[in-house]
């Protein structure tokens, strides 16, 4: 795909793009055509929607000669392990501040640490509390950096920024290709964490016109409230406008959030959800993650359940990755075995 808007900021290929598309049997069973956008098919060690965000991040690192590269989240954060390894690939150095219960005792080596590891990222752990300040202590880890003599470039969590948000400004192209045959009206359903993805999918449906196309987005927020990632998301926007003048004006009125179903809260799942989640991988070879995935997934299917008609004539679900996760889930394994036994 060839540049996406006059204003498109340089942007670096690091992900199989575009992701393919394919229907889901599940979707029989719940009496409305549904599809899938494999978003966690984005590479291998990079998979999943963070790395499209880090498309334009890391480009910018790059030209701004940054040795170092810095960013938060949580203990199994997807984010921190795309950006781990797309540091790795561009030969930068990484620097990871993750949150968990007790830093004095991290977390094993599982799943996406594991993974920041083996890509030699340098994790700083934090508490739980201590995250508000993640701000503050990003800037003070960049200037430890700094101090030594390197470079460094600092990326909030989730790659939720302005920047960040032209990769799924950018994916709102390929979905427009993907939507193009399938009934209308159409939803689009995605799981939110930090509001990046949400943006960028919003700016380019407003500007791709996806209302007139009878195509509706309509994220699931998996942390927090509908009143948080209004104001979340709407920031994101209004800086993009700033720095680029695209043009998409963007509103409440034109964020649809499912909220309701952040359920035991974040990174935290209850057995509705883990069955869910089970149930597609045994009816569809699909794997979802706890935290992200799988309870946008347990809410679309809890919705349909109720009214067939609630999101129109078709689905289709945009799967933004987290397989890494599901390595280091005591509930899922859990549920898995009790489903094994009986």
């Amino acid at each position: 795909m060839d540049r996406i808007h006059p204003r498109e900021p340089a942007r670096l290929s690091l992900a199989n793009l575009p992701t393919r598309v394919h229907p889901l049997r599940t979707g029989d069973d719940l009496g409305v055509p549904l599809f899938i956008k494999r978003d966690d098919h984005t590479g291998g060690e990079l998979s999943g929607n963070k790395v499209r965000k880090l498309e334009y991040l890391m480009a910018e690192a790059v030209a701004a000669g940054a040795t170092h590269v810095l960013t938060c989240g949580g203990e199994q954060s997807n984010h921190a392990r795309a950006t781990a390894f797309a540091a790795a690939r561009l030969g930068l150095r990484s620097v990871l501040v993750l949150r968990c219960d007790d830093p004095a005792h991290p977390p094993a080596a599982t799943g996406n640490i594991l993974l920041d590891e083996l890509a030699g990222a340098e994790l700083v752990w934090i508490t739980r509390l201590a995250w508000r300040d993640r701000t503050r202590l990003l800037a003070e880890h960049a200037e430890r950096i700094r101090a030594a003599g390197g470079r460094p470039y600092v990326i909030p969590e989730g790659g939720s920024n302005a920047l960040g948000s032209w990769g799924y400004l950018r994916a709102a192209h390929e979905l427009a290709v993907d939507l193009a045959d399938v009934p209308r009206p159409c939803t689009v359903i995605y799981a939110c964490g930090s509001g990046g993805t949400a943006a960028g999918l919003v700016l380019g449906g407003k500007l791709l016109d996806f209302a007139g196309r009878g195509i509706r987005l309509t994220t699931v927020n998996v942390c927090d409230d509908r009143a948080y990632f209004v104001a979340a998301i709407l920031a994101i926007c209004a800086d993009a406008e700033a720095r680029w003048q695209l043009g998409a004006n963007v509103t409440e009125a034109d964020l649809d959030i499912l909220d309701g179903y952040v359920g035991a809260g974040y990174a935290r799942s209850r057995p509705e959800e883990l069955a869910t989640l089970l149930a597609l991988g045994r009816r569809d070879g699909v794997v979802l993650d706890p935290v992200y995935t799988g309870k946008a997934f347990h809410a679309l299917v809890t919705e349909l359940g109720r009214d067939g008609g609630r999101f129109g004539a078709s689905v289709m679900f945009l799967h933004t990755g987290g397989i890494f996760g599901t390595f280091a889930s005591p509930e899922l394994s859990s549920a898995l075995a009790a489903r094994v036994s009986s």
